[in-house]
């Protein structure tokens, strides 16, 4: 008997943990992250009216990189795990490029959680990992083909990974998270005692 593996969904995992000065670099993001946090009214009641736990950037500023140089140096870090990741996929840029088109904050307070989305107008999605206390939330992550498996059993508790309905991803400190932006995807209640701090991003095709 034969199996073979078809229509795979690729998660990238990357780190950027190992860079030099990563530990100065980090404490200054998030430092930063808390202080634009602090100054976003904007940001602030937009989580409060969607039910967001805590804080994210993602409706109120566009321009983090242009904002401060550490939100610029960090795009220069992801666009190159961007770049392996498109690599990886054998995708067909037609002469075009994957350009990062929307980075923002995320802070999660203890108990907070951010129920499944997609990213339906970006080609690649992801987050980087700022602050993970212990018991901070991981990275849940939907089979896509599961609204099409409408007579299917459950998986068994203990099949592969690569079998299971659902995947959850505990980040650490630097871990880079990447998946195709059609890939359904939450965040579950935040267990720990302290916030949980993440920058998530979209890349487009131009």
């Amino acid at each position: 008997m034969t199996l073979r593996p078809l229509f795979v969904t690729h998660l990238y995992e990357g780190s950027l943990a190992a860079d030099k000065g990563f530990e100065a670099f980090n404490a200054q993001l998030e430092d930063a992250c808390r202080a634009i946090a602090a100054e976003d009214r904007a940001g602030r009641a937009w989580a409060r009216e969607k039910g967001y736990s805590g804080y994210t950037s993602y409706a109120s500023l566009d321009d983090l990189p242009q904002r401060d140089s550490l939100f610029a140096e960090l795009k220069k870090k992801l666009d190159r795990h961007a770049a392996a990741f498109a690599k990886d996929l054998n995708l067909e840029l037609a002469g075009g490029r994957l350009v990062m088109d929307s980075l923002w904050i995320n802070i999660l307070k203890p108990g907070g959680a951010h129920s499944g989305h997609i990213h339906p107008h970006s080609v690649l999605s992801g987050t980087v990992y700022v602050a993970t206390p212990p018991g901070a939330s991981a990275l849940k992550l939907e089979d896509p083909r599961l609204p099409l498996m409408m007579a299917a059993p459950t998986r068994q508790a203990d099949a592969p990974e690569d079998r299971q309905t659902f995947v959850y991803v505990q980040p650490r400190l630097g871990t880079v998270l990447m998946w195709e932006s059609w890939l359904r995807h939450e965040v579950p209640a935040n267990a720990a005692k302290q916030e949980r701090i993440s920058i998530s991003f979209n890349y487009a095709w131009r």
